[in-house]
């Protein structure tokens, strides 16, 4: 007696848990040599490390000053205070006047404040463009605001759980070095520095849907704060614009309220801050800055490089009376005039200066693992009137306050040149692989030329005490320039070759995915053996048909090498999806018949083109209309108000058209029992979506509905209908007394019934799009369906022993990625919608959250068309033949799993090949990762459908499968 674990069933099943566990080997070993992150040391900077450079030490700095205040660790503090305000999402046009840019927008100008103390005190409040360095999510962002490093690729999964910063930064030299830090707004700042700050109001930040209770939180204690003494530093990070942003885009009235709200607090704390800044008031010597973390694209995006995203603005304002102004030579700042006439300048920053910069005005040691430069602008818009106490300048009477400001400006690029050169050469030797001998050598010489230049005549000019030299001016500048110019090509260098690349390890994990394709193919054939087939092609269509997907598969595959072609994904796989329906066009014109089925399929494939157009070009009305509608709508919507009935309505009327052929459904009598129950709670559910869009539109009024009733409580009613669908269908599975696939009709009962319980939640959080794309698939679905039999009933199947035209299976593949494009997704970062994490919770948790998105992002392009691939075979005209049904769905599940890995493995020889690429970590690293994760949820539904679909086949019909007519 056959043990049952040894059945055919079973060794089919075990066939695609290997691949599934193939793939992660190859997968994460891949990932371990591209996606490596850069070496993080566990040094910090002290006081004392000084000693080691060839700058002016500290005793020979401070020896002259007396005061206990004036003592300094690596450069003399300037100010006493920072006041840092961070508002998440701070595009530039935010900030700078609208007559600065080409064309006026509604949402500049807003913050008026900023715009008129910038032109009104020039010499002590400026405008900064800072330019953040992808990839632009907040967790990156802080960590390079207070590291002074550049972020990491990898650094992206911990957006949503983001780890403790284990490497020197700007806040732990704070602390270590006695500053009282307050922290208010976004728990991120907890969640990176848990045990830094004297105080701390934290709040969540991640429903996006939530504009306000972060910014409430934050109005309440700032302002109270300010009048206290018992810190140095104060932190209070806004959310309101980015969460604005996220759910209505940036022109958007919420928006543009959230902008004149902020005005309204900076006014306030302006107005505290002045108040308190005369002689021995409590902000005498207090610094405030008022800055973004990173930018957002017109829809409210950002994790990518595009300009928009990296643009961000700072605001910095020194209350003390400073008549001086930067040098010219120094300034890189451009002038125009604000919305009075008056001329006003901006200036520019790199945000991995920032750092560096501010440890140097409060003369804290600068983080360990910086690169950045002290930004002369700031560093002079800090300092106020200059204090050469301490220098040997002072002594000249006749010094021009430029040779005071040049004289401590480069003592503290030569710190700051010092600490990075330190910091390459301890990376170069700790790291694994480090920078390249050459890089270093190149280094080292421009550093050599600066401290040679340092100490043969710069440094003598500054000990010469009896006469002030006519060179220093000339010294000082070309001195600067040195500095400069070794600080910059380090950062240069650290942007095109940071991350390391294993290319053993990549090369592994490419070669076992190959291996995992050579046994898809074995595995296909191996089916045919197992019930007595042999694997040929002798039907034409067939033949022509397995022709024509192998050469759509390779084209798409081929084209992940190209950036060009992977920003247009979409496009090219609605090109060959239509491709192939004209080749069935073709065939249902020359067998007569199935002309319908064709032509329907077309003009969706013509309406999907239209959809991913209109999606990828971004031109929705906002980002709000782009998670709620399909993008079709959108264009409409803002050019004629009477289509925003009609986007109510459609999704409705969809939904009641879905509920109606589920009902046709169970009158059919194969549905009886568990399978009547579950189709009839996913009818319900379909009407429940319906009663929670209509409750939260401004639209419909319904009195019986509460707000928080129909916001959610009805989404939670939906998930928990959806896992008792899914436990009945367990437990039918595991106690059902059916003998197997013995009949096509068995397995559409099955898949039907698992469609139906998947769907109600996929349409939930997909937005009112959802029951379109529904509708849109099962008509593609059908049409392949269809077309396929018609080459499988214009022979006799079973001279022909294949188990199934790939040809369909290709098309499926191709239509769900289709779908993938068509709700509004694309392969990167900010493409994610994480509003629909939040449908029916308010609270964040991250497991909870991760599905709830993962289902929206990869419901209609992943989990549904595999579930429903079974249709692909329970159709076919084989009623009579049991035991070929199990063996053609082991072999569409494995040819679908082929193409998929197909794709992915293309995409691993394309980042391989690309990694040094200007766009690697813009285009190439995210279109990898969705690539990967989408290959993973394939493997385990499939093996998930397998194990559903897969019954008890008969021993004797498999031992003797010839005896089965």
């Amino acid at each position: 007696m056959e043990v049952w674990w040894r059945s055919p069933k079973w060794e089919q099943i075990r066939v695609f848990f290997l691949i599934l566990l193939l793939h992660g080997v190859a997968i994460l070993i891949f990932t371990r040599g591209f996606l490596l992150t850069r070496t993080e040391l566990p040094f910090y900077s002290h006081c004392s490390d000084l000693s080691q450079s060839p700058c002016f030490s500290s005793s020979s700095s401070s020896s002259s000053s007396s005061s206990p205040n004036s003592s300094r660790c690596w450069t003399k503090p300037v100010i006493d205070r920072v006041v840092i305000i961070v508002l998440d999402a701070l595009r530039f046009d935010f900030v700078a006047p609208s007559t600065f840019f080409e064309v006026s927008k509604p949402w500049m100008d807003k913050l008026r404040v900023i715009q008129k103390l910038a032109s009104e005190r020039g010499s002590s409040a400026r405008i900064f463009k800072a330019i953040a360095d992808p990839p632009t999510t907040s967790l990156q962002r802080l960590k390079g605001l207070t590291t002074g490093g550049l972020p990491t690729f990898i650094d992206v999964g911990n957006s949503f759980g983001a780890p403790a910063i284990v490497e020197d930064n700007f806040i732990h030299q704070l602390v270590q070095n006695g500053k009282r830090v307050v922290m208010m707004g976004d728990d991120t700042w907890t969640q990176l520095f848990p045990n830094h700050f004297k105080k701390s109001y934290p709040y969540p930040s991640f429903n996006v849907k939530d504009l306000h209770t972060v910014d409430n939180g934050c109005i309440d204690h700032l302002l109270p704060t300010l009048y206290q003494d018992d810190w140095d530093v104060l932190i209070a990070h806004f959310l309101g614009v980015d969460h604005a942003g996220h759910i209505f885009g940036v022109d958007s009235g919420p928006m543009i309220e959230k902008l004149e709200q902020y005005n309204l607090v900076l006014e306030k704390v302006i107005e505290v801050l002045e108040s308190q800044s005369g002689p021995g008031g409590l902000h005498e010597n207090t610094f405030l800055l008022v800055m973004g973390d990173h930018g957002q694209t017109l829809h409210g995006d950002h994790g990518g490089g595009s300009p928009e995203e990296v643009e961000t603005s700072i605001f910095a304002m020194n209350f003390k009376k400073s008549p001086f102004s930067i040098p010219p030579e120094f300034d890189p700042s451009s002038g125009g005039h604000n919305l009075d006439g008056k001329k006003m300048y901006i200036s520019s920053i790199q945000q991995l200066d920032f750092a560096v910069t501010l440890s140097s005005l409060l003369g804290v040691p600068f983080p360990f693992g910086s690169i950045g430069c002290v930004n002369a602008d700031l560093y002079a818009l800090g300092s106020g009137t200059l204090n050469s106490e301490g220098t040997n300048l002072e002594k000249c009477q006749h010094q021009s306050e430029l040779e005071q400001w040049k004289q401590n400006y480069v003592n503290v690029l030569c710190i700051n040149s010092w600490q990075v050169k330190r910091y390459i050469d301890v990376y170069s030797a700790s790291s694994l692989i480090g920078f390249s001998h050459e890089d270093l050598l190149q280094i080292a010489d421009v550093y050599a030329q600066a401290e040679k230049s340092w100490s043969n005549t710069t440094k003598k000019l500054f000990l010469d005490q009896n006469e002030c030299s006519d060179s220093l001016l000339p010294a000082l500048k070309m001195q600067i320039d040195l500095y400069v110019n070794f600080l910059t090509s380090v950062a240069e260098l650290a942007r095109s070759k940071w991350t390391e690349f294993n290319l053993k390890m990549m090369g592994t994990g490419f070669s076992i995915m190959f291996v995992s394709l050579l046994i898809h193919l074995l595995s296909i054939k191996w089916v045919a053996k197992q019930y007595g087939a042999s694997f040929t092609c002798g039907d034409s269509g067939i033949l022509l048909g397995l022709i024509v997907a192998c050469f759509v598969v390779v084209i798409r595959a081929s084209s992940f090498l190209s950036n060009s072609y992977i920003l247009e994904e979409g496009k090219v796989a609605n090109f060959l999806l239509a491709t192939t329906g004209i080749f069935k066009l073709r065939y249902a014109i020359l067998r007569k018949k199935m002309l319908l089925e064709a032509v329907v399929f077309l003009l969706l494939i013509t309406f999907c083109r239209f959809t991913i157009e209109i999606g990828l070009s971004k031109q929705a009305v906002t980002s709000q209309f782009l998670n709620a509608y399909p993008s079709w709508m959108m264009s409409m919507v803002s050019q004629f108000p009477a289509w925003m009935y009609i986007a109510e309505v459609v999704p409705m009327l969809v939904l009641i058209l879905l509920s109606y052929l589920l009902y046709k459904t169970i009158s059919n009598s194969c549905f009886v029992g568990i399978w009547k129950y579950v189709i009839m709670g996913t009818i319900l559910s379909y009407m429940l979506i319906a009663v929670h869009w209509a409750s939260e539109s401004g639209t419909w009024s319904l009195a019986l509905v509460s707000y928080g009733i129909g916001r959610n409580c009805i989404p939670r009613m939906i998930y928990g209908i959806g896992l008792g669908q899914l436990s009945l269908l367990a437990f039918s599975q595991l106690f059902n007394k059916d003998k197997g696939l013995d009949h096509s009709k068995s397995l559409v009962v099955k898949t039907v019934g698992m469609l139906s319980a998947l769907s109600s939640v996929v349409i939930l959080l997909s937005g009112k799009q959802g029951p379109l794309v529904a509708l849109a698939s099962i008509i593609g679905g059908c049409c392949i369906m269809r077309l396929g039999n018609m080459v499988n009933e214009a022979k006799d199947s079973m001279s022909d022993p294949l188990a199934i035209d790939p040809l369909p299976v290709t098309q499926w593949n191709l239509l769900a990625a289709c779908m993938f494009f068509c709700t509004g997704h694309w392969c990167a970062f900010d493409g994610l919608r994480y509003g629909a994490a939040f449908i029916g919770f308010d609270e964040f948790i991250l497991i909870r959250q991760a599905i709830f998105l993962t289902i929206d992002t990869f419901g209609f392009s992943h989990i549904l068309p595999i579930f429903a691939l079974p249709f692909l075979v329970a159709r076919q005209n084989m009623l009579s033949q049991k035991q070929f049904i199990l063996m053609r769905l082991s072999q569409v599940y494995l040819m679908y799993g082929l193409i998929t890995a197909t794709t992915v493995t293309v995409t691993m020889l394309c980042v391989t090949i690309h990694r040094r690429h200007l766009m690697v970590w813009g285009l190439f690293a995210p279109k990898f990762v969705f690539d990967i994760v989408g290959l993973i949820l394939t493997d385990v539904f499939i093996c998930l459908a397998s194990l559903f679909y897969f019954g008890r086949v008969e021993k004797e019909v498999l031992q003797n499968p010839s005896t089965e007519k």
